[in-house]
C-alpha cells in the first residue's frame, strides 16, 4: 500500500484571507457568501492538485478555554459582522462538498489541527501530514519533514529545519517563543524587554522557560541586557508561565478516528441545492468532474 497523504486546512484564516481579497457576492437570499464561494474554490483546487486526504479545522466560536485563563484573550470583538456571518455557512458548504470538518467550540481551530497532525502522524501509513496554514502557533507540531506546515499562498513549506530557520528555535521551543514574546492577534503582550532576537538567542540555548538560569550572568549566550532580562523573567515568571499554556496547542480536540475518514469521496446530495443557492454553478461542475474522475 502507497503511503497516504494527509492535508489538514485551517479554515478559519482561509475564511479570513478570502474575505479580504474576494469581490463581495450574496447568494439567492441576500446573505454574503463570497469568502465562502472562496474557500470552496480553494479546497476544490488542492483536491484537484492530487489531495486525497483532507480536513478541515474551524472555530465555530472565536472564545474558547484560553478567554478563562486570561482576560484580554481574544474573541470576536472587531470582526466584521458579514465575515462573522459565513463560518457556520462555510461549515455547512465543506460538508455539503464531502470534506471532512471539525467545528471547535470548546477548543480553538489551530487545536483541532494540532490534535489531527498528531493523530494522523501516528498512523504508520502516512506518508506526509501538510498543515496547510501560515500561522506561527502550528510551528510547534512541525516534525522533520514528515509533519510539515505548508503555506498555499506563499507557496512555501515549513518543516523543523525552516522552523529553526524562521524563528531560531526548533518546533518543541515555539510555545515558549510566544510566552516570551507574547502575541498580540491573540491578545497576550509576553514580557517587558523580551524581543524576537532575545528570545530566540536565550531559548536555542536553553529550550524552555524554566531552564534559563535565573542570573542573566549565569547565561551561556552573548545577550545585550542579559541581567535585566532574567530579573524581568524572574519578576514575571508565573506570567510567562501563562502565556506559554496559552501558546501551547492542545491534541486531545475531537477530530477523527481513522484516517480513512479524511479520504474524499465526492460531494453529498444536498451539495447541487447548496450551490444553486451561492449561484456558483461552475463550482458544482468542477466538483462532479472530479469526483467522477475518483471513481
Amino acid at each position: 500500500m502507497l503511503p497516504v497523504d494527509v492535508h489538514l486546512i485551517d479554515g478559519t484564516y482561509e475564511l479570513f484571507r478570502y474575505y479580504f481579497v474576494v469581490p463581495p457576492a450574496k447568494d439567492t437570499e441576500g446573505r454574503e457568501v463570497g469568502a465562502v464561494r472562496g474557500v470552496l474554490s480553494s479546497v476544490l483546487s488542492l483536491l484537484d492538485g492530487g489531495a486525497t486526504h483532507v480536513g478541515v479545522a474551524t472555530d465555530h466560536v472565536i472564545e474558547s478555554f484560553r478567554n478563562d485563563l486570561w482576560k484580554g484573550y481574544k474573541t470576536g470583538e472587531g470582526i466584521e459582522p458579514e465575515l462573522l456571518a459565513q463560518f457556520h455557512p462555510l461549515e455547512e458548504a465543506l460538508a455539503a462538498m464531502g470534506v471532512v470538518v471539525w467545528p471547535m467550540v470548546e477548543y480553538e481551530a489551530d487545536d483541532g489541527l494540532a490534535s489531527a497532525a498528531a493523530r494522523a502522524a501516528a498512523d504508520p501509513r502516512v506518508g506526509r501530514v501538510f498543515v496547510c496554514t501560515p500561522d506561527k502557533d502550528l510551528a510547534q507540531g512541525v516534525s522533520g519533514e514528515r509533519v510539515v506546515q505548508l503555506d498555499r499562498r506563499a507557496g512555501t513549506m515549513r518543516g523543523a529545519k525552516g522552523v529553526v530557520e524562521r524563528f531560531g528555535v526548533p518546533p518543541e521551543s515555539i510555545p515558549d517563543y510566544l510566552g516570551l514574546m507574547g502575541d498580540s492577534a491573540d491578545g497576550y503582550p509576553g514580557l517587558p524587554g523580551w524581543g524576537a532576537k532575545s528570545v530566540s538567542t536565550v531559548l536555542a540555548r536553553y529550550r524552555h522557560i524554566e531552564d534559563i538560569p535565573a542570573d542573566g550572568r549565569a547565561w551561556d549566550v552573548n545577550v545585550r541586557g542579559a541581567a535585566k532580562l532574567a530579573a524581568t523573567l524572574v519578576e514575571y515568571r508565573e506570567l510567562a508561565l501563562l502565556f506559554r499554556d496559552l501558546a501551547t496547542l492542545r491534541t486531545t480536540a475531537p477530530v477523527f478516528g481513522s484516517v480513512d475518514e479524511l479520504r474524499w469521496t465526492g460531494p453529498r446530495p444536498e451539495f447541487f441545492d447548496l450551490c444553486v443557492r451561492l449561484d456558483a454553478g461552475t463550482l458544482f461542475k468542477r466538483t462532479q468532474a472530479l469526483a467522477e474522475r475518483r471513481t
